[in-house]
């Protein structure tokens, strides 16, 4: 396992030498979005319209910060259950997208399009919004004000902590570290 940072956007050439179990310092621009954003997302591309941000090379993270204190960019920012994207995430992904933060598996269609168009799913520590949200410099709400907490937010990040879970080469770290402590007979 192996220790990198990265700055966003991601390439192909980023994301292809990460495995899973690497811990990766995100660096750059990140973008919030839930469910109701992705389902937003992928009908603007079902429809041939124009996204609020570039999608070639983002990292998205699922997540729905708290209000921000006084003086503070963003409040509270864990990460939230990603299977709830598992239907989206593949059109994302063929359409640019390199990277996912959340935490929890992600079904096979997610774990094929990651395989088969070079993007790999993060894990953020549940538990820890507090302390994730020191790494973000800044937010703005960029599209669906109307979602509150799950609007998407263009995030300014500086060694955002994540580690790989799912990478292009097919491997899933939570089956390794299962496959690791299971009882053979």
């Amino acid at each position: 396992m192996a220790t990198y940072h990265m700055i966003t956007p991601l390439s192909d050439e980023d994301v292809s030498k990460l495995e899973a179990g690497d811990i990766v310092y995100l660096s750059g621009k990140i973008y919030t979005a839930r469910d109701a954003a992705h389902k937003r997302l992928v009908d603007l591309i079902e429809a041939g319209e124009e996204l609020p941000f570039d999608l070639q090379g983002s990292v998205i993270y699922f997540v729905g910060p708290t209000p921000p204190k006084p003086g503070e960019p963003i409040g509270s920012a864990g990460p939230t259950t990603s299977y709830r994207m598992d239907s989206y995430s593949p059109t994302l992904i063929k359409h640019g997208q390199k990277g996912m933060i959340g935490k929890g598996k992600r079904n096979q269609a997610v774990k094929d399009a990651c395989k088969e168009h070079k993007a790999v799913y993060f894990g953020a520590t549940g538990g820890a919004g507090a302390l994730i949200a020191k790494a973000i410099k800044s937010a703005k709400v960029i599209a669906y004000p109307e979602l509150g907490p799950e609007a998407i937010r263009e995030l300014e990040v500086e060694d955002f902590p994540v580690t790989v879970i799912n990478d292009t080469k097919g491997n899933d770290l939570y089956q390794m570290g299962r496959e690791k402590y299971e009882v053979k007979d």
